[in-house]
């Protein structure tokens, strides 16, 4: 095997099919990328049993052939080398890496243990990449972290004929967010997928500036899975099996009490005021006809309190928030304003469920096409 290739073209293709592999591997063949090279195309591809990538890039080819080297170690040299060409031959055991007066020798792995890529055939679906990536941005910081719980650490893609609605949670908040698709094969009664949240984040990154991306989700057999594609690129990963909770039918049919705020003017409150604040402790928020007041009560040593302008619409409330998760469903808002409406209960002392919305204007109406749940904290008296 040998070819040549633009430097550039090489390393970002290289870099696509390594991001996704884990930083250990359960067998070192699967910290490999497969080089294929045939005709007039070079194709790259990693596969770990999880996650797979795979990208077809245009190449001088002298020797057609395939080989398999360490993916990670191949990035780093491909970002580093000097010139705008890149020629690459295999010589018995090893590959050499040649670029001006660089060069560089990776010894290669057996092609033949490498796993076949799977193939995903099903319902088949596309959505604009922009606003792909806008919705898995918004939506999947609120996935849980904690491996115990296996399905809420995903992002449930549920799906009818003309939209995808993506929601995540982690038990103490829900962000749901609605995007329309054109699809084949869906049928009146929809479906669902439930995809990793880190491997989600990471594709949304990736195809960003795609244009379009094809959905194909295969479920019912022994692995279920989804793939996104777009262009000369393709990613699949294996759904996460079981229930994910009915976080819908938390959300409250309507809110008459509400106050709208500049995000930003909330956000960077929040932040000041937090400063005092010891880890995971939450902040009072009393929203009221003269605006909403911040208040920390920190250690000893510090305490801190802010009051920003607000519009109330409807009876005064006070909540006890953690502002991380505050400022991650105000910056997901993706809007100038944002509309903070309140439930209650029967207790006092433990508010319901905070809900914001994005709101164009500090007047106008909001907009359900992100909602963000959060549960409050238990007012500190």
């Amino acid at each position: 095997m040998k070819f040549e290739v633009n430097k550039d073209v090489f390393s970002e293709a290289v870099s696509f099919a390594v991001k996704l592999l884990p930083q250990r591997t359960t067998l070192p063949i699967f910290s490999g990328v497969l080089i294929a090279a045939e005709g007039s195309h070079v194709t790259i591809s990693s596969f770990d049993y999880e996650v797979s990538a795979k990208t077809r890039i245009d190449a001088s080819i002298d020797n057609p052939g395939t080989v398999l080297v360490s993916g990670r170690l191949l990035a780093e040299i491909a970002s580093r080398l000097p010139h705008e060409s890149v020629v690459c031959e295999l010589s018995g055991t090893s590959v050499s890496v040649t670029s001006g007066s660089a060069k560089f020798s990776l010894a290669t792995m057996p092609v033949e243990e490498y796993p076949n890529l799977p193939d995903v055939e099903g319902i088949t679906g596309t959505v604009s990449a922009e606003d792909f990536a806008s919705a898995v941005s918004q939506v999947a910081p609120a996935a849980s972290r904690d491996d115990v719980t296996p399905v809420i650490t995903g992002v449930l893609l549920d799906i009818s004929e003309s939209s995808v609605v993506m929601m995540a949670t982690d038990r103490y908040r829900v962000a749901s967010r609605q995007l329309p698709w054109k699809s084949t094969g869906v049928t009146s009664e929809g479906m669902q997928a439930l995809i990793p949240s880190r491997t989600l984040a990471e594709i949304g990154k990736t195809f960003s500036h795609a244009g379009d991306i094809t959905i194909t989700i295969n479920t019912g057999g022994e692995r279920e899975l989804v793939a996104f594609g777009s262009a000369d690129r393709t990613v699949t990963t294996l759904l996460i099996k079981g229930s994910f909770p009915p976080v819908t039918k938390l959300f409250p049919a309507e809110t008459p009490d509400y106050a709208v705020v500049s995000t930003q003017d909330l956000i960077d409150a929040t932040r000041r005021v937090a400063l005092v604040l010891e880890r995971e402790a939450p902040l009072r928020y009393s929203f009221s006809a003269d605006g909403v007041a911040l208040e920390a009560l920190g250690s000893e040593q510090a305490q801190a309190s802010e009051t920003i302008d607000g519009h109330l619409v409807g009876k005064e409330c006070v909540v006890s928030l953690k502002p991380q998760f505050l400022i991650d469903g105000l910056s997901a808002t993706h809007s100038e304003f944002v509309r903070v409406a309140f439930t209650h209960t029967d207790n006092p002392n433990k508010p319901g469920p905070v809900l914001i919305t994005a709101q164009k204007s500090q007047d106008g109406g909001d907009s359900e096409v992100y909602r963000y749940l959060l549960q409050p904290n238990l007012l500190m008296r």
